[in-house]
């Protein structure tokens, strides 16, 4: 995965992911915090201190190896992705929510990010075959990638609202198809040790993925929250960035590791139907209490 083209390609996906990002934001959707303003509290403090703290204790549970363990650490840290907005949408969470935890998360990750993966390297000592670490030149890249497309996407928006409309869908689909292409060509990189990598990683990331969205809803009920924004909690938290992931992963300018991205590529997978079976039993759970509001999971959005 040390090619020219990955080394331009997978950079550039993130960054045009981020720029579709921009594009559904506004500077409202940063200012709604004030709305919500214990709920987002707690969601950020799941997903910057509890998770990667959970995270933690799972690896050193299943005795993970140094890269895969890095890797998780990574995906723990990484913010909640696009598609908690879809998922949340489908089960009757609160959108306008997840669109304020997910502009707040990125910009917050650019900075937490580093942190984790770095105290993650030298913990497990990842770093024995040369340098590996987001020093200060690759945090500048990360905030690059991620902060600067989310600007240009909110400026169109702001200047041209109608084409950053039609824009959105069509951006988000093509960085994901491409996207998609990455992982299969990272995991057929490894494929002679891919039934390994299933074994361990497999179980740490599915149920890493049970206690986000687990950990996401208790913790916003916790917090007095609807149903609503507890789903979209539940979503926000528990639906990590794998394309972020993946692109600090497999970017030969910043980490370079196949073997590191494996952890985000299997949870990618998993996470959609992990999320897809909480949303439903959560609606469920809500429909038994008789909770208010509580809509199916075709809901139209409001």
């Amino acid at each position: 995965m040390d090619s020219p083209l990955v080394t331009v390609l997978v950079p550039a996906v993130l960054a045009v992911i981020m720029l579709g990002l921009g594009l559904s934001l506004t500077i409202g959707d940063f200012r709604r915090m004030a709305d919500h303003p214990r709920t987002v509290a707690v969601a950020l403090g799941c997903q910057l201190v509890l998770l990667p703290a959970v995270c933690f204790g799972l690896v050193l549970a299943f005795g993970l190896a140094a890269a895969p363990a890095v890797g998780m650490m990574l995906l723990a840290a990484s913010p909640g992705g696009t598609m908690a907005n879809l998922y949340s949408h489908l089960f009757g969470g609160d959108v306008a929510l997840n669109i304020t935890l997910t502009a707040i998360n990125s910009v917050l990750a650019v900075f937490t990010l580093p942190i984790v993966v770095n105290l993650s390297v030298a913990y497990f000592d990842a770093g024995d075959g040369g340098p590996v670490g987001l020093q200060f030149t690759k945090t500048v890249q990360v905030f690059a990638i991620v902060l600067i497309p989310v600007a240009v996407g909110m400026t169109i928006r702001a200047r041209r609202r109608e084409f950053a409309e039609r824009a959105e869908r069509p951006v988000k689909l093509l960085c994901l198809v491409i996207l998609a292409g990455i992982i299969l060509a990272a995991l057929l990189a490894e494929r002679a040790n891919i039934g390994g990598y299933l074994a361990d990683v497999g179980p740490v990331a599915a149920l890493f993925s049970v206690v986000s969205l687990a950990t996401g809803y208790a913790a916003a009920r916790l917090a007095r929250a609807g149903h609503a924004q507890a789903v979209a909690v539940c979503m926000e938290i528990g639906m990590h960035n794998t394309s972020l992931a993946l692109t600090v992963a497999l970017s030969p300018s910043l980490l370079a590791s196949t073997e590191i991205a494996v952890p985000s590529a299997v949870y990618a997978i998993l996470m959609y139907f992990t999320a897809g079976a909480a949303g439903l039993l959560l609606n469920r759970f809500a429909v038994a209490r008789r909770e208010p509001g509580v809509p199916g999971p075709a809901a139209p959005l409001a």
